[in-house]
């Protein structure tokens, strides 16, 4: 089990909030510093020993301050998007951005321009009845430039979360090719999670919420043998429609649990470390992180705790706590980011995360041993992702249908 992480904040009255705009502007002033119904499953054989281990966490590569955000901003780069909720990359040398619209399109950024054909339409199969369902995730394989598959996570039939494979050719996908891997029931329409993210070690890890309604009513997030309030961790290569690693810490698809609604996650892809952002219940948002090299198992709370806090009991020094928190003095729902690898190396290491409703972006770094997190830009308007791009480059999607960069001014 991972040790409990120390949390170290520092954070500033909220500013009031304007509008988007075609940048997104620093702050005015910085602070100091139920079931699853599967296929056949097998499971994986473990991986041969002459393969190559994941990264593991290296403080070289993370940086010990924050620079002034007054140099930098969100430059907008794309708008007339329907809801966009999740920004991904396939890495196979096109430069292409993926951007997934709520209601069941996936659209193409492609030099300097959102094309008009989907590269997917699903919208025949997408139930969206509800703000937090809909196509909700994607992840390429890591092999996709050779053989076209890819990944989503949609709220389907019922309602339930459906965990799917396409196939693709150049800059469309066979709507038709869709294989069902994973359907898991959601006995309400919210906390449907969402994400979908290959790790280091080539399996699909996957953020599923506790299952909805409020103050997780099954206890989910504490059952390790239900799939809801958990990452999931599976072989896609193996098996049919999947494999269960061998190395699962409970024999099934749970990864790590004790979470409520992991809406975003996302891998450093110079440590291999997993950062989540998981959205609180009424009073704390956090951020959690599961360092390179873990064996699984690890226990973050909910419905326990709320970050820090004693929700359905008193806190537990045996659980792991978040590396980060805030009130909902500064917003209501977190939307996890990405640790920022790109081409401005006085950035390399600062994680970018913010909030849907406030607007806000933080930097978190560890500094001599502690946790600092600090407003950097006021956004103004909802965050509903970060991405990443082949080079490490970071951008952000608001629900007002706009794409931005962030650079450099």
């Amino acid at each position: 089990m991972m040790k409990r992480v120390l949390i170290f904040l520092t954070l500033p009255a909220l500013l009031a909030c304007g509008g988007f705009s075609d940048t997104i502007t620093p702050t005015a002033a910085l602070p100091s510093p139920p079931t699853a119904v599967p296929a056949t499953r097998t499971e994986s054989p473990p991986p041969p020993d002459t393969a190559t281990p994941p990264p593991t966490a290296t403080p070289t590569v993370g940086a010990s301050q924050f620079p002034n955000p007054d140099d930098y901003e969100w430059r907008l780069i794309a708008s007339g998007l329907t809801r966009p909720v999740d920004i991904q990359s396939a890495r196979d040398g096109s430069g292409r951005l993926f951007v997934i619209e709520k209601y069941g399109a996936i659209r193409i950024f492609k030099d300097g321009t959102l094309l008009p054909q989907p590269f997917l339409n699903i919208d025949d199969r997408v139930n969206d009845t509800s703000n937090e369902m809909g196509l909700l995730g994607l992840a390429f394989h890591p092999d996709f430039e050779r053989n076209g598959f890819f990944y989503v996570n949609y709220t389907g039939s019922g309602g339930h979360t459906r965990i799917s494979r396409f196939q693709a050719n150049g800059d469309t996908a066979d709507p038709n090719s869709e294989k069902v891997l994973l359907i898991v029931d959601q006995p309400f329409p919210n906390h449907n999670g969402g994400a979908v993210v290959f790790g280091p070690d080539g399996y699909l890890y996957l953020g599923l919420g506790d299952g909805g309604a409020a103050g997780d009513p099954f206890k989910n997030g504490q059952n390790t043998r239900s799939l809801l309030g958990k990452i999931l961790r599976i072989d896609v290569n193996n098996g049919d429609p999947y494999a269960i690693p061998a190395d699962n810490p409970f024999g099934n698809e749970v990864w790590a649990y004790g979470l409520r609604n992991p809406w975003r996650i996302s891998f450093d892809r110079a440590t291999g470390d997993l950062w989540i952002g998981d959205v609180g219940q009424n009073a704390l948002e956090e951020i959690d992180l599961l360092p390179a090299g873990s064996p699984g198992g690890v226990n973050f709370g909910w419905s326990i705790m709320e970050g820090s806090r004693g929700y359905d009991g008193d806190p537990d020094p045996s659980l792991t706590l978040p590396v980060a928190e805030y009130s909902h003095e500064f917003g209501c729902s977190v939307t996890g980011g990405y640790v920022y690898r790109g081409s401005m190396p006085e950035w390399n290491g600062v994680y970018l995360y913010g909030d849907y409703c406030s607007g806000i972006i933080w930097g978190l770094i560890r500094s001599n041993g502690q946790w600092q997190s600090r407003v950097l830009f006021e956004a103004g308007g909802t965050i509903t992702s970060f991405g990443e791009d082949e080079a490490g480059e970071v951008y952000l999607a608001s629900d007002n249908g706009s794409l931005y960069i962030f650079a450099r001014k």
